[in-house]
């Protein structure tokens, strides 16, 4: 996120346009000339691209297969992911509903051979590599190579490669990146090399993770319909060895193994990342749990594993949001609080044995009743320590407290949420450390814990102690003019 001035007034010279295309800034800027610049204002972006997904994803489905179009629909809705995301200023979301649209489009034209989802298709991976980069049209090429060669037919692929297609994208996408190029001669390497080849083969922004990751965080995306999600995934694969696989199925398993795969490789990884991927395992889930109700299945066994593990998440969601406010605060299950333990076990069985009973008729009431509640609880009473936890609203104030010159300001080790989010309620540029952006004057800093004598080492100039943010282990330290 920008400061205030960026956005209301921003350059093409200026750095922070040097970092991320335009698509997300384009829109905020919209939101603050029409509704005023505030937190609000900053999330609508997010929350219209997730609607726009979700509308999508029905309209689409409903074209191509239209007995799972509702189910898809409300799926991708009610993800964690999407739902998380839908809420957060960031890039992440324009990028995965523009990409998932450009890869519905595609996939609706194949199959109708209606050229307009073709246009469609161009049109929204234009606006991706305007939100996020080159990754939006390398991960699409990747995914539909993958797909023509399981498919054995190359013919899709010359067929997609259309001239007034390729036209319309470099319409669309090009002429940012040729300005900002002519502006700024140091942009290719800038954003090409540091922020999308640096970004994935090095560890230069300091998100290391293991290879597997993605895993547990994916599942944690996909809740509340993970059960669906990874059985649907198992059902493709086993379909795929028995050469019976469902041609959208296979699409929507390629679509979320590659971008999976890609990410995972990835030296740096943060959890936005793989969100282009949620809405394919989503609709997936809305494909398997249809061939459920249907009783396709031809043993009871996977539907009994599938409902249970479904109802035990479910149980587990109003758990956890019954408890928000000692999870938040100190950081453990407490698995000592019979009452809420012995509702979200009543809570589970009851939905198993709904599910069981009526063959998945009642899996969307089963699913999103116990699932609003739980986001509703999680609000109410999780709002305060979740602010004090996770947001950079309160740090700002506390920071405002040793600054009554409006200093500026510095991080180092903190998460780039808590970056980005300084530079919004400060309304000023933030430098990092590690990055080497050190002012050479006076100003302050916020820094993980425990590293002052880093921090020393880093300037050669003795900082000042001046408090600290316990909610999120931040220290503040005053900096001489070196």
């Amino acid at each position: 996120m920008l400061a205030r001035h960026d956005w209301i007034t921003p350059t093409l010279g200026g750095v922070p346009w040097l970092e991320k295309p335009p698509l997300y800034y384009w829109e905020a800027i919209i939101a603050y000339k029409l509704f005023g610049v505030s937190d609000w204002a900053a999330r609508l972006p997010s929350v219209l691209d997730a609607f726009l997904l979700v509308l999508a994803v029905y309209l689409l489905s409903r074209r191509i297969r239209p007995q799972i179009a509702l189910d898809a629909a409300l799926m991708v809705a009610t993800t964690a992911g999407v739902t998380g995301f839908a809420r957060a200023a960031s890039m992440d979301m324009p990028l995965a509903s523009t990409f998932a649209i450009a890869m519905l489009a595609w996939y609706a034209w194949l199959e109708t051979q209606d050229r307009k989802y073709l246009v469609m298709s161009y049109v929204f991976l234009a606006l991706a590599t305007l939100a996020k980069g080159p990754v939006a049209p390398f991960l699409a090429i990747a995914i539909i190579a993958v797909f023509a060669a399981t498919q054995r037919s190359a013919q899709s692929i010359s067929r997609t490669v259309w001239a007034p297609g390729i036209v319309l994208f470099c319409v669309i996408a090009l002429p940012w990146y040729l300005l900002v190029q002519i502006r700024n001669p140091q942009f290719f390497h800038e954003f090409i090399v540091e922020h999308n080849l640096a970004r994935f083969g090095t560890n230069l922004y300091h998100h290391p993770e293991p290879f597997w990751y993605y895993v547990p965080v994916s599942l944690i995306a996909w809740v509340p319909w993970s059960a669906f999600v990874v059985a649907g995934i198992a059902s493709g694969v086993r379909q795929w060895q028995k050469r019976a696989l469902d041609k959208m199925q296979c699409f929507l398993l390629i679509w979320t193994v590659v971008i999976l795969f890609f990410f995972s490789v990835s030296r740096s990884k943060l959890p936005g990342y793989i969100l282009p991927a949620i809405p394919a395992g989503a609709i997936l889930a809305a494909q398997f749990s249809r061939s459920l109700g249907l009783q396709e299945s031809t043993s009871k066994a996977p539907r009994i594993a599938v409902y249970g593990i479904h109802a035990a998440l479910l149980g587990g969601l109003v758990f956890c949001a019954l408890l928000i406010q000692q999870l938040v605060l100190n950081h453990h299950i407490p698995w000592n609080a019979p009452a809420p333990l012995t509702l979200a076990i009543v809570i589970a069985i009851g939905i198993f044995a709904l599910l069981a009973k009526s063959e998945l008729r009642s899996l969307r009431a089963a699913t999103l009743v116990p699932a609003v509640v739980a986001l509703s609880l999680a609000i109410r009473s999780g709002a305060l320590p979740l602010d004090e936890s996770l947001s950079a609203r309160p740090v700002a104030k506390a920071l405002a407290g040793f600054d009554p010159h409006h200093l500026p300001i510095a991080v180092f080790l903190v998460p780039r949420e808590t970056e980005f989010g300084l530079s919004f309620y400060r309304d000023q540029s933030v430098g990092r450390y590690e990055l080497h952006q050190i002012p050479s004057k006076e100003h302050l800093l916020v820094a993980a814990e425990g590293f002052e004598k880093s921090i020393a080492k880093e300037t050669g100039r003795r900082p000042v102690f001046l408090g600290r943010f316990a909610p999120q282990k931040l220290e503040f330290f005053y900096l001489p003019t070196r």
